[in-house]
């Protein structure tokens, strides 16, 4: 499956960042506007409690759930926002370096915020994203 996002690298900005600066999609597409994944599990349960890096796996992975079941992959996401509930920069590296496995090479324009709380108990990461197919399909 060929992938209609095009990431941008700005090479008048620094090359220090492990992410696009920009994306860039052609119309028509098909758009995959995705909640938050959160790391819950099947029966609703918060999984790896205290565990930044263990909730981000199961973050990850319940996003590329929702994108396989609409036909898309990680690699169709045009953009992420990805929420750390901690004030502590190790803690959102250790997301981030979660977040940057499951991704790949395919290292989208992202946003990366450490929050003071998240909306369900003991969560503690939260990954919410854009995707777009290749062309636009009628459902």
């Amino acid at each position: 499956m060929s992938s209609a996002v095009r990431l941008i690298r700005n090479h008048r900005l620094t090359r220090a960042v492990d992410y696009a600066y920009a994306a860039a999609v052609d119309v028509p597409v098909r758009s995959l506007w995705l909640a938050g994944a959160c790391p819950l599990d099947a029966e609703g349960r918060t999984v790896a409690v205290g565990d930044y890096a263990g909730q981000a796996h199961q973050v990850m992975r319940n996003l590329v759930t929702v994108l396989e079941d609409e036909g898309a992959a990680l690699t169709d996401v045009v953009r992420t926002t990805v929420y750390v509930a901690s004030s502590r920069q190790s803690d959102l590296v250790a997301v981030w370096d979660v977040y940057r496995e499951y991704l790949g090479s395919h290292d989208v324009p992202s946003t990366l915020l450490g929050v003071s709380v998240l909306g369900y108990h003991d969560q503690l990461v939260e990954v919410e994203a854009v995707a777009v197919l290749g062309r636009a399909e009628t459902r």
